[in-house]
């Protein structure tokens, strides 16, 4: 099975930037993995928003004077588990969060991706963003491929790989966009209802149309 739906495709230049996201527990670090294995530079937006907050950064007090010093851990580095039962079920708190954090972390994003197509400008860089919609950044980059599987399939792998009750479990899930909506606005959707061989497989596929595409456009 190819899990690779093409639902809209670039028709003006080449596509240098890759926004990959999907909702939790549905296989986009899996994804983020083949893409790498490939040549294409992955950037984890999730090492970018944790270099964010490090212990000294303007970011990280920003947390603390928005959520208090219980956010923090004795040594001054941030409690992502007291912060996480801050915000996650709390819109308004993850709004904050957001309004703190997002733009340190696109500043950081737009200095990768230079360094990347710097050093090779026929690169095909991906962007690995949880919250690429939630944010706003789908209109930064050149192709949308969400990772999809069911919300039913996304809480028991939640539950399984986390060991969170049902209540964290739907909290969880209710931080984000429905994945059906994902789907819905992406370019492309990467179905991993199957196997990781299969979600590679997809990959692949995609890796090679995009450089098709941009041979096309003579990169």
């Amino acid at each position: 099975m190819n899990g690779l739906r093409v639902r809209r495709w670039p028709t003006r230049g080449p596509i240098r930037l890759v926004g990959l996201t999907g909702g939790i527990a549905s296989g986009k670090s899996t994804a983020a993995r083949a893409f790498r294995l490939l040549g294409c530079p992955v950037i984890d937006a999730d090492r970018v928003a944790r270099d964010a907050v490090a212990p000294g950064t303007a970011a990280l007090r920003s947390i603390r004077d928005a959520f208090g010093p219980g956010v923090l851990r004795p040594d001054g580095a941030l409690d992502r588990e007291a912060l996480g039962q801050k915000v996650f079920g709390d819109p308004g708190a993850l709004a904050r969060l957001n309004r703190i954090v997002h733009p340190e972390v696109g500043r950081e994003v737009r200095r990768l991706v230079a360094g990347a197509l710097a050093r090779d400008p026929d690169a095909v860089v991906v962007y690995d963003v949880p919250l690429l919609y939630e944010t706003g950044q789908e209109g930064a980059v050149d192709l949308v491929v969400v990772v999809y599987v069911p919300p039913e399939v996304q809480a028991e792998r939640l539950s399984a790989r986390d060991g969170r009750t049902p209540e964290q479990v739907a909290a969880r899930l209710a931080a984000q966009l429905p994945i059906q909506e994902k789907a819905g606005r992406a370019d492309v959707v990467l179905d991993n209802r199957s196997t990781p061989a299969d979600l590679a497989a997809a990959v692949t596929d995609l890796v090679r149309r995009i450089r098709e595409h941009n041979r096309a456009f003579g990169g």
